[in-house]
């Protein structure tokens, strides 16, 4: 799954912004950013529902509308509520199967396969959200597609209902599948993910496997001291970076070292007479992270998040 400079504009909004990366096969890859970040758009893109005003997005090298059969291709969950609250859940992949081109046993095994087996003759009218999302998922794997775009896909899961989710995007993926999940908090991700591609206004700020996003992580360690002119001159001495710790109200002869072992913080400090009252290593973490990426790029209020909103109503969608 290729996405090479894509942009979509809605009147003077740029809901996506010269897009590109790339998808790989038999890996689960987080779509990551903030709400109205321009992953939904990118995603209805993706499946031929909106035109991109420039750019491409393809899937094996094709556009979504050039692929013969593209439901054996392709399984998308854009949203969870696209359900006739009257049908029951087998009744409504019923309605999917003669155009993927399966059997009514084939309805039944995806059901299964999403835990929803027990509850096939229910009503999906009175299924709570994160069944919903089951019977969402269910749909895509209809046709036993290759590629699989989820977007929040976590979205009304209960701990175990993401524990299992979790557990089941890396089966797929290691069925050598390419599974693409959005969503707008690594936390729900990361624990699920081996790449992540992170956007923020439409624009790419950052893609990387996983383990590459974490090393960018710079501890740090938050010293305290009542001899805030020693301090000081520990700091500067030592040619450490310092900044005030503004994340919590602290007195004076507070500061953040960063790239600097506690260790060697402490040994300094007693070398040089300076009393320390705290010394603590802080690890920014993995959402420390992706908040740091995306600080700079954020939308604001009625821009790009505009924009995702407008992509819902585009009136090119499927042409």
């Amino acid at each position: 799954m290729t996405i090479d400079h894509l942009t979509k504009t809605f009147g003077a909004v740029r809901a996506v912004d010269d897009l590109s990366f790339r998808v790989t096969p038999g890996r689960v890859t987080g779509f990551l950013g903030p709400n109205g970040a321009g992953k939904t758009t990118t995603l209805r893109m993706l499946l031929g529902l909106v035109r991109p005003t420039s750019g491409t997005a393809t899937i094996g090298g094709r556009s979504y509308g050039q692929l013969a059969h593209p439901m054996r291709s392709v399984g998308s969950a854009l949203e969870a509520s696209s359900f006739h609250p009257g049908r029951t859940a087998l009744d409504h992949l019923r309605v999917y199967a003669p155009q993927v081109g399966v059997s009514d046993a084939r309805c039944r095994e995806v059901l299964d396969l999403v835990g929803l087996g027990s509850v096939a003759k229910r009503r999906a009218g009175g299924f709570s959200l994160g069944m919903r999302q089951r019977l969402g998922l269910a749909t895509t794997l209809l046709g036993d597609p290759r590629v699989l775009l989820l977007d929040e896909p976590a979205n009304g899961l209960d701990p175990q209902g993401i524990a299992w989710l979790r557990a089941f995007l890396r089966h797929l993926a290691g069925e050598g599948r390419t599974v693409l999940v959005s969503s707008h908090v690594l936390s729900e991700v990361e624990q699920t993910v081996d790449d992540v591609v992170i956007i923020a206004r439409g624009r790419l700020v950052h893609a990387s496997s996983l383990g590459e996003l974490a090393a960018l992580a710079e501890p740090s360690v938050r010293v305290t001291s009542p001899d805030v002119a020693g301090l000081e001159r520990l700091v500067a001495d030592a040619g450490w970076s310092a900044q005030v710790d503004a994340s919590v109200p602290a007195p004076p002869g507070t500061a953040v070292l960063r790239r600097v072992p506690a260790a060697e913080v402490g040994a300094r400090a007693f070398t040089a007479g300076v009393e320390l009252h705290e010394l603590a290593t802080r690890d920014v973490g993995l959402e420390g992270i992706f908040l740091q990426l995306v600080a700079d790029g954020a939308p604001a209020a009625g821009g790009a998040a505009a924009a995702e909103s407008a992509s819902e109503a585009d009136p090119e969608a499927g042409r």
